[in-house]
């Protein structure tokens, strides 16, 4: 009986070859730069992490943004700290999924661990007045609430957004994008894929405040990870964000301390229905 052939020795050597180019970081050599596929994984990857930065950084729901195509892509090593990308890459309004500006970013994974070291400036196709105007009518709508916002579930199984929840929904990308971003490595990369229950504290003061849940889909290993996050957030100021996660694996994975972005500190694509 005939067994089964073998694969070429050197047709297997060339398919291994191909997918290490494709899954792992390139092994350049100290301070050689190295032109990646703007389409490839890893220039992806930097540049969400890229975006959850600015997006946490940003502290402002009407300034959020998803990552549209990257258009350039440069990797080098640099001996005793890490790998840099040097990235150019289009963005879209997190909400209404237009143009909303490119970016020019660099991204460094240290050798040590911690988070992606991450210096982003974008070009702008809304004007601050226009952000400022959208951050306020959202945070009014929360204070005009008669009773504190609950929720399960954001979006449901359609990818739909109640109107109510919206604000809400808005944040948690905002809040969550810190964890992302703080989460992020070379290998490993975050969207936010549901928030999975929401309950606001009332406050005496004019700050809104809430408690999360959130699901948030890493990639590659398609786990879905658990975050608890408590989220305090007014128009203008630092969002501030406390988190501890969990994963079915992995049981209590990491926490953090009060964190916080600022609007003036900015010079998963979203897929959800609003």
């Amino acid at each position: 009986m005939q067994g089964l052939s073998a694969a070429p020795p050197a047709a297997f050597l060339l398919l291994l070859l191909r997918l290490s180019a494709l899954l792992l970081p390139a092994a350049a050599a100290p301070g050689a730069e190295r032109e990646l596929n703007p389409s490839s994984r890893l220039a992806a990857a930097a540049a969400r992490a890229a975006l959850h930065y600015l997006n946490f950084q940003a502290g402002s729901p009407g300034a959020l943004r998803a990552l549209g195509q990257v258009r350039k892509a440069t990797l080098k090593s640099i001996p005793d700290s890490g790998h840099k990308y040097y990235l150019q890459f289009t963005t879209e309004d997190y909400k209404s999924g237009e143009n909303a500006g490119s970016c020019l970013a660099t991204v460094l994974y240290p050798k040590i661990k911690s988070p992606p070291v991450v210096s982003i400036k974008c070009m702008h196709t809304k004007d601050q007045k226009q952000i400022q105007e959208e951050d306020n009518k959202l945070y009014q709508k929360i204070r005009q609430q008669t009773k504190a916002i609950t929720g399960n579930n954001i979006p449901d199984s359609y990818g739909n957004i109640e109107p109510a929840l919206e604000p809400a929904w808005a944040l948690a990308v905002a809040g969550s994008s810190y964890i992302m971003w703080e989460k992020s490595t070379e290998n490993l990369g975050y969207f936010m894929a549901q928030v999975k229950s929401v309950k606001q504290w009332i406050r005496k003061d004019d700050v809104v405040e809430f408690d999360y849940t959130v699901l948030l889909h890493e990639l590659p290993t398609q786990e879905i990870i658990s975050c608890h996050m408590r989220l305090t957030w007014f128009p203008g100021r630092p969002l501030k964000v406390k988190y501890f996660c969990a994963s079915e694996n992995k049981g209590l994975e990491d926490g953090s301390g009060m964190e916080s972005g600022s609007a003036a500190e900015i010079l998963h694509e979203s897929g959800v229905n609003f």
